[in-house]
């Protein structure tokens, strides 16, 4: 066999922003060829009749759906106990092993692979029901089915690659997705790993970081850079990859304040050879690859963020009943009361958002990239809070561990170790900050699509007058459409009125009139800031944030008045609707002012400052406990002279 190629780059790429940008840009998908609520929501346009009335799942898959749920619940009960996992740092093999036998890892992978060929409804229920017996447990299920191996493979794997790699996937293997390095996290057009043709096969080298799953997986998703060639035009590109191949190695098991149980490290390519015949669709498709994947991978933490929700409310009922301060239950305090308000009326919308999401996505009739990532941004941080207040509700015994607690003789309750667990959830799969200007960019996406050049600096001044035209058109016909709607006609949405419950139409002609100033804010932000408001980060982010709390709103009156259509909690359902967008809006009346009212430009000349060493007086007083060692590790390709960690399970 030759010598394996030597990378034609081994340093990192030097990247400009506008090169970043582009590279981002290009990997998006640009058409929008199906109805999406959420950009018509921020377009001005409150489209209720397309998640209304709230679409159903059909009868068997149900059935299959119920079924699988139970045997994983006895199994959670039976055979998960987290407080060993909390202790080891590991889920047990024989967990896992039990795991796949159950064919949880196959829950998304279709029956003639071998998979359970559930919907991403009953998907979600499983995490939901998994992540609460132990969150790592989720993590491990959701990043092999998410994003590793078999969902990129049922959306672009050919037939050759299905039949091998899912199989393995539904009952044998676990798999992992490698994307970040050392020194590149959401800007991937600086990715240092590079797949160098060599005949039939590609030959990678690079590091990876954070690679969940990586530590025990059996097969890996690998984003490289592929050198553009006669052969082939280059650019990220996606693999599928054996874990046990020759040279790769788990340099470092991570360890981090929560999850312990995860099973994520730092590994090395060098000179590994993977054939072809294992690339996922074409060169330079790796990033529109795995920002397609994540449009449905992304409802997996929301799905969790739901379980603990739920895991909250009920420690809450049962704490705050129990605990009495000053001659009656802490709960019937008003303080503490408003807490739990909040924990249930968040928990409420937060299943909406997430069963409206995916039963969209079984369907496929919606386009929902807007709405998942939507679903979490919305679920990892209001998760958070909720973790947070449940702390808060019990007090000192809500900072002990559950462990201690157990010691000295009361119930071993795991409230700091939610909160710690739940903390990573806004920063895995697209941090809240990335979230923001990605769902900022589909959002307005219409105005770019018409008026983009009018803005671009290296288009001509044929293309800006022709770009004037077009974006005079549209204007012309969408700006009279946010003057007047039904929300200001007082009977509009009467379905969401009837006798005997509490009024959720009000709410709703709140969030149609509210949509409609939305956009003429972000209208009025454009016309203002033209090219410079891609770097308005604090604008952009309250657009999404208020876009977010009406998208909830929405799914929870829908929520509530399907309830009430078949008989199941109805009138609590409307109970908790109406609390939660009487929250809900107080929220967003708070972010409208925050538009125009901050401190962002204050703020920026801070930063500078700190930057330039203006505030380094103020640091002294203390000491510095970091050890030694650089910010970033080096991530130099070449052989590894590290003990491989790697662990096979089963």
């Amino acid at each position: 066999m030759p010598a394996p190629p030597t990378p034609s780059s081994p340093s990192r790429p030097t990247v400009s922003e506008r090169e970043a940008r582009q590279v981002a840009e290009a990997a998006r998908e640009q058409d929008w060829r199906k109805p999406s609520f959420a950009k018509e929501l921020f377009l001005g346009r409150f489209r209720l009749d397309l998640v209304h009335p709230h679409p159903l799942p059909a009868d068997e898959d149900v059935q299959r759906g119920e079924e699988f749920l139970a045997k994983l619940r006895d199994f959670c009960e039976t055979k998960i106990d987290g407080a060993v996992i909390e202790r080891d740092a590991r889920i047990p093999d024989d967990v896992i092993t039990g795991l796949k036998e159950l064919g949880a890892f196959g829950m998304k992978i279709d029956t003639k692979y071998g998979g359970l060929g559930l919907t991403q409804v009953y998907y979600n229920k499983a995490l939901a029901l998994v992540g609460s017996a132990n969150p790592a447990i989720g993590a491990l299920l959701s990043a092999h089915q998410s994003i590793g191996v078999p969902q990129p493979l049922k959306m672009f794997g050919t037939q050759e690659q299905k039949d091998t790699f899912l199989p393995r996937c539904a009952r044998t293997d676990i798999s992992a997705f490698l994307l970040t390095e050392p020194d590149v996290g959401s800007d991937p057009a600086r990715l240092a790993t590079t797949a160098v043709r060599d005949g039939d096969d590609y030959v990678l080298d690079g590091v990876k970081l954070w690679t969940t799953n990586g530590v025990v997986a059996d097969l890996l998703v690998v984003m490289a850079r592929v050198p553009k060639s006669a052969e082939g035009r280059g650019g990220i590109t996606a693999f599928v990859v054996e874990a046990a191949s020759e040279g790769i190695t788990v340099e470092n098991r991570n360890a981090f304040m929560g999850l312990r149980g995860l099973e994520n490290g730092v590994t090395r390519f060098h000179r590994v050879r993977v054939p072809a015949a294992h690339r996922i669709g074409p060169e330079g498709a790796g990033l529109k690859i795995a920002l397609t994947t994540l449009n449905t991978g992304r409802l997996s933490l929301p799905a969790m963020c739901v379980g603990a929700g739920k895991w909250c409310l009920k420690i809450a009922r049962e704490w705050s009943a129990v605990r009495e301060q000053w001659g009656k239950p802490v709960a019937l305090h008003e303080a503490v009361g408003s807490k739990i308000s909040f924990i249930a009326a968040t928990t409420f919308a937060l299943e909406a958002v997430l069963d409206l999401s995916s039963q969209m996505a079984d369907e496929d009739r919606n386009d929902i990239r807007i709405e998942a990532a939507l679903a979490k941004l919305y679920g990892s941080e209001m998760a958070c809070l909720m973790a947070d207040e449940l702390v808060q509700i019990r007090g000192g015994r809500g900072f002990e561990t559950a462990a201690s607690l157990e010691a000295r003789g009361e119930r071993a309750v795991p409230a700091e170790q939610l909160l710690r667990d739940l903390r990573i959830n806004r920063i895995f799969e697209g941090s809240t900050e990335i979230m923001h200007l990605l769902i900022a960019r589909e959002a307005v996406d219409a105005h770019l699509s018409v008026a983009g050049d009018l803005i671009d600096p290296d288009k001509t001044l044929s293309d800006k007058a022709r770009a004037g035209a077009q974006a005079g058109v549209f204007y012309a016909k969408w700006l009279p459409k946010l003057v007047a709607g039904p929300g200001q006609l007082p009977r509009s949405y009467a379905d969401f009125h009837p006798a005997g419950h509490r009024d959720l139409s009000g709410h709703l002609r709140y969030v149609e009139r509210t949509a409609r100033k939305l956009a003429r804010s972000t209208f009025y932000a454009m016309s203002r800031w033209q090219g410079r408001m891609e770097t308005k980060q604090g604008f952009l982010g309250r657009i999404v944030d208020i876009g977010a709390e009406l998208f909830a709103m929405s799914a929870a009156c829908v929520r509530a008045e399907h309830l009430r259509a078949r008989g199941d909690h109805g009138r609590e359902a409307y109970q908790l609707a109406d609390a939660f967008c009487r929250q809900s809006r107080i929220r967003v009346e708070e972010l409208f002012g925050r538009l125009w009212t901050n401190t962002d430009d204050l703020d920026r000349k801070v930063v500078k400052g700190v930057l330039g060493g203006a505030y380094e007086w103020l640091e002294q007083g203390v000491v510095d406990p970091s050890g030694d060692g650089p910010w970033i590790a080096d991530a130099t390709p070449g052989e590894s002279r590290r003990k491989n960690l790697r662990r096979a399970i089963g």
